[in-house]
């Protein structure tokens, strides 16, 4: 059967199981989006009102899903408009596949209107990235994306399509995706089985592999098998019950008092899924200072890059974790450590500001009691930490958060993506009025497609966390960090269509 470039795309994206797309059309990716018309039952697309809002919607999407988040823009401002939310899932290992288009291939090279080097410019935030050149190699590159975009571990692939690509026409065979499964066959285990037996105080710190891996369930028995308490990352946030005795809360720069006391009373650090982000390390000299470190995670290259480990194991965290569980004696017990953590959480409750009054709390509680199971997004700043610390986290992919890059402007596409994949969910963005105005245009796509986000902006008139650094670290130079804006944020929001509240 012979069909255009254009069809392929589509047909490519049927193939993959893609039901839902995010994009903004324009002249180079015209042919898509008409190939699209004829599958309009099959995949939604949502048009947002910037490339960026709808390549964080796209991450939404496979953050809180799993499955691949595909995003769709034309060539020159178009795809650039994409960097950062491909940057943003990069940083996080999120599955996403970006397709531009691009001028013709005779045009290539020419500075012509809207054309750009997108491959070039996204080289260092992509796994992969690919520009079709023949339409014979079109339906092979697409599958290669999406084999790529979700084996070992996840991120963003970028496929950049000429337009005369997908007008021309060729043969096509349809083929069904190849699973990604995990690999089977297990790393040498003796040396960090050794090191768990060894422990008298040891200590676990899981980050965001333990949500990729689907390890929270391991991670939860490996926990009770070794007699350790547990820290998670803030990407790693639901991926341990939060109400359970062994959990310590987050670790690092935003954590707990408790985390900082295990870290560094432990002498043994078992570190699962995680980068050691500078976040969490802040000063690698003085971090657990008399723990090894075992080290596991998917990609070698984050062992020893941050941090110099004792011990290591490359490979998938659900995998290793089950192996070690299947070796590991039933009789490890660490009584003494455990009833000092538990002290500790007791003196220090994890979930409790220092302060009695403190209105983040109380909104982040209330919204705790309120919406316990709800999708919970935010932008970037200080009400993303206050949701980290305050909200209680019962299950993965609940928490959709821009980690690694920081990215402000983030949560409301982000939303879109979340509630578009879970369209009987609760989902809720808490934003700071700061972040808010990044991205607030995406309120009108909320509304198109009568999404009923809820947007919490937490209004203090700053760019909290810039003020905050500016009160402690800057002798209180406050410069340019206060927000004078004299916007009516309910009137604002009822001229988009939404219905406010104001607390």
């Amino acid at each position: 059967m012979k069909i255009s470039g254009a069809q392929i795309v589509v047909n490519c994206l049927l193939e993959q199981g893609v039901d839902t797309i995010f994009g903004f059309p324009g002249g180079a990716v015209l042919n898509i989006y008409d190939a699209l018309y004829a599958y309009k039952d099959r995949i939604r697309h949502i048009l947002t009102c910037h490339e960026q809002g709808a390549a964080h919607a796209a991450d939404g999407y496979a953050r809180s899903t799993g499955r691949t988040g595909v995003v769709i823009s034309t060539s020159g401002p178009g795809a650039t408009n994409l960097v950062t939310g491909i940057a943003t899932a990069h940083m996080d290992s999120v599955p996403m596949v970006a397709i531009t288009g691009n001028v013709n291939c005779s045009l290539l090279g020419r500075d012509s209107f809207q054309e750009v080097d997108i491959t070039g410019i996204t080289t260092p935030i992509t796994k992969h990235n690919f520009i079709v050149k023949n339409i014979e190699e079109l339906a092979s590159t697409l599958r290669k994306a999406f084999a790529i975009a979700n084996s070992g571990r996840p991120g963003p692939v970028l496929v950049d399509i000429p337009k005369d690509i997908t007008a021309a026409v060729t043969e096509y065979l349809p083929k069904n995706p190849e699973a990604v499964a995990p690999p089977s066959v297990l790393p040498a285990l003796d040396e960090a089985s050794a090191l768990l037996v060894h422990a008298k105080k040891p200590f676990i710190f899981a980050g965001g592999g333990t949500i990729i891996s689907q390890a929270s369930a391991s991670l939860y028995k490996f926990a009770q098998k070794i007699d350790a308490p547990v820290a998670l990352s803030l990407m790693g946030l639901g991926g341990f019950p939060p109400d359970d005795p062994r959990f310590t809360g987050m670790l690092g720069m935003h954590g707990s008092k408790v985390s900082s006391y295990a870290i560094d009373q432990c002498d043994l650090l078992v570190a699962l899924g995680t980068r050691f982000s500078d976040r969490v390390l802040c000063n690698a000299k003085s971090f657990a200072p008399h723990a090894k470190i075992l080290h596991i995670d998917i990609d070698p290259a984050e062992i020893n890059k941050n941090i110099q480990v004792t011990a290591s194991v490359a490979g998938d965290l659900n995998v290793v974790l089950e192996g070690l569980l299947r070796i590991l004696p039933d009789d490890i017990t660490h009584p003494e450590w455990m009833q000092k953590i538990s002290a500790l959480k007791a003196e220090f409750p994890i979930d409790r500001p220092f302060k009695k009054s403190n209105m983040p709390y109380e909104i982040l509680s209330t919204l705790n009691e309120l919406e316990p199971d709800a999708f919970i997004t935010t932008e970037v700043g200080q009400h993303q930490m206050w949701a980290g610390q305050y909200f209680h986290f019962s299950r993965p992919r609940q928490f959709v958060t821009s980690g690694g890059l920081g990215t402000m402007g983030y949560g409301l596409g982000a939303a879109i993506g979340v509630q578009a994949a879970h369209p009987d969910h609760r989902v809720i963005n808490v934003a700071g009025d700061g972040s808010f105005y990044m991205n607030l245009n995406e309120l009108a796509t909320t509304v198109s497609y009568k999404l009923p986000i809820i947007e919490l902006v937490m209004n203090n008139n700053v760019l909290g966390m810039v003020h905050q650094w500016q009160q402690m670290f800057y002798e209180e130079h406050y410069s340019h960090s206060i927000l004078n804006r004299q916007t009516a944020l309910s009137a604002l929001a009822t001229a988009f269509g939404v219905e406010p509240f104001t607390i």
